[in-house]
């Protein structure tokens, strides 16, 4: 492991601080790549115009004309917590500009599959819909899509995933990764390509005279949503997505959320007038991923889109059920899966540059989990598959990959599709993370693919870990205040959250739980506790040590204590 601290532009540095922004973060933002105060702001006024975003302007002609003739519109959601936000957003913000016979359909993992397949597009037919509306899927679906244009459906596809050699027929298509779309931001999440949608037809209804002289729609009261499912998709936290993400905490700690997510942070025992983004990616997200990886994603979409306080109460009870059945058959899978995938190398030898693990126990609905644990514990591109629980599919794995920095992990899925046709029956996904099914018989096929790509794109420089780090703390700034303030600016992909890094001295350690590493370090001269989550091995009398910076509360008094990253 390595240990790297990134450089502080002190222009940049200097012109924040002067600008009244705390020193510390001042000397974060700068890091980071941030310049001015102007930089900052996160105003709505600041947020990048829909008129940009290609396709925005079509899609709200046609919904504004299914609106005026009161046409039944269906969305066609994604099982994971982008889609759920997607679709509640898309929901609600229909019926708040005035569609009366808004719908949803939200496929099953394992029976349907990823997006707008054939029998999807001919259910949502059977239910009288003349608009399909996709979110956060479809720019795949050239078949489904297809189907529903042959059924007489409109069919309009939000989307923010990278598309494929061939774009699907849609009447409409809003993705700012499609050819042509100079749309700045390349990172919005489906649930922000579905917000801006909505932004775009609130415009093309103000255009032709909806509301008259009254005062129109407020859409920001979908923010909590859209900052929900920005930073739990793990996108990109550019200039862009900071604002929507800003504006949705707001709003959260003001008290303005739907019921479904103040009953969320009440099960998850956070309190949303201190929301972080760090509740979104750890608390609120993972169970609305439960639903979709175990049950049903449609228990995470009534939860977002009910006001009914009791029935959110009940809901939010559900997906904790389901989120706690999850850590547990996911602890049990990442401890096979690590035992396979240790037993892939002698000692003697390096590990291999990526992996593909599979066993026939394996549940479906976690293998993305469970790969991701395996990329952080081993740093390899990493696939985990399971076989397929769909009726008529059962000779099939659906695999789920994460990546390292370096290592475009689509890309890599379309080089083993070109080099070894009929292997891959499906794929997609993003550079971090991506998907794919094969046939059983070619697990081998793909695992000597991936690792003859993963060998000539990957060095020994790439494979090595690093954290990049923040430098020093300094001692004056070891102050729960001062990390209240950290928690409360928005950090995520692409924006990380602060980490520091330096030598310490180990003063005590002992194992908690059987499996992590509590410590008392003297910090800068000063004594301060310390934990390190999932690692057994004793450091020595002085480490240099990456870490961040949380509090807990004992007898009333809280302390800041440090959270090791990792150790050089």
């Amino acid at each position: 492991m390595k240990i790297e601290v990134r450089s502080v532009p002190p222009r940049a540095a200097w012109a924040l601080e002067q600008a009244g922004v705390h020193p510390l973060l001042a000397r974060l933002y700068a890091a980071r790549g941030v310049a001015t105060q102007d930089d900052l702001d996160d105003g709505l006024a600041r947020l990048l115009p829909p008129s940009g975003l290609l396709g925005a302007s079509d899609a709200a002609r046609l919904l504004a004309d299914a609106v005026a003739a009161g046409q039944r519109i269906c969305i066609v959601a994604d099982y994971d917590c982008d889609g759920a936000t997607a679709c509640a957003v898309g929901l609600r913000g229909l019926q708040l500009l005035g569609a009366t016979d808004v719908h949803y359909l939200v496929p099953d993992r394992v029976v349907d599959g990823y997006g707008l397949t054939p029998p999807i597009a001919e259910r949502v037919a059977a239910t009288g819909a003349q608009v399909l509306v996709t979110v956060d899927n479809g720019i795949a679906s050239v078949a489904g899509v297809a189907r529903a244009r042959e059924l007489g459906l409109k069919v309009l596809v939000t989307d923010h995933h990278l598309p494929g050699d061939q774009l699907p027929a849609a009447d409409v298509i809003v993705n700012p990764n499609q050819p042509g779309c100079g749309f700045e931001s390349k990172s919005l999440a489906g649930v922000g390509v579905m917000f801006y949608v909505l932004m775009a037809l609130r415009a093309e209804l103000r255009a032709r005279g909806a509301w008259g002289n009254a005062q129109q729609p407020k859409l920001d009261v979908l923010l909590p949503l859209v900052a929900l499912g920005t930073v739990a998709d793990v996108v990109k936290l550019d200039a862009n997505n900071r604002r929507l993400v800003a504006q949705g905490l707001r709003r959260i700690r003001a008290g303005q959320l739907p019921a479904g997510m103040i009953a969320l942070f009440s099960v998850a025992a956070r309190a949303y007038p201190k929301a972080t983004t760090f509740d979104f990616g750890f608390a609120l997200g993972p169970r609305i991923n439960a639903a979709g990886r175990l049950a049903d994603m449609t228990l995470g979409i009534e939860l977002l889109r009910t006001d009914d306080p009791a029935r959110a109460d009940e809901l939010a009870r559900q997906l904790d059920a389901i989120n706690r059945e999850r850590r547990e058959i996911e602890g049990g899978m990442r401890e096979q899966a690590m035992h396979i995938a240790e037993g892939l190398w002698d000692e003697a030898e390096a590990a291999p540059s990526a992996l593909a693990v599979f066993d026939p126990d394996f549940h479906e609905g976690v293998v993305g989990i469970v790969a991701a644990r395996l990329k952080d514990k081993l740093h390899r591109p990493t696939f985990v598959f399971a076989a397929s629980a769909a009726p008529g599919h059962e000779h099939e794995l659906k695999g789920s990959g994460r990546s390292i920095p370096g290592f475009h992990l689509r890309d890599a899925l379309d080089l083993v599709a070109k080099r070894h046709p009929g292997v891959l029956l499906k794929f997609g996904g993003h550079a971090m993370a991506a998907g794919c099914t094969i046939a059983e018989d070619h697990f081998e096929t793909f695992d000597a693919a991936l690792q003859q790509v993963a060998a000539e794109w990957l060095d020994e420089a790439t494979l090595t870990r690093r954290i990049e780090t923040d430098g020093p703390l300094p001692p004056e700034y070891r102050r729960a205040d001062v990390v209240d303030t950290l928690h409360q600016a928005v950090w995520g992909q692409g924006f990380a959250p602060p980490v520091f890094s330096e030598e310490v001295e180990v003063l005590s350690q002992r194992l908690v739980g059987e499996k992590h590493l509590a410590l008392k370090l003297r910090h800068q001269g000063q004594p301060v506790d310390g934990i390190w989550f999932g690692h057994t091995e004793p450091l020595p009398a002085r480490a240099h040590l990456a870490f961040r910076l949380e509090t807990d509360e004992w007898q009333g008094v809280r302390r800041v204590r440090l959270l090791v990253e990792g150790a050089a």
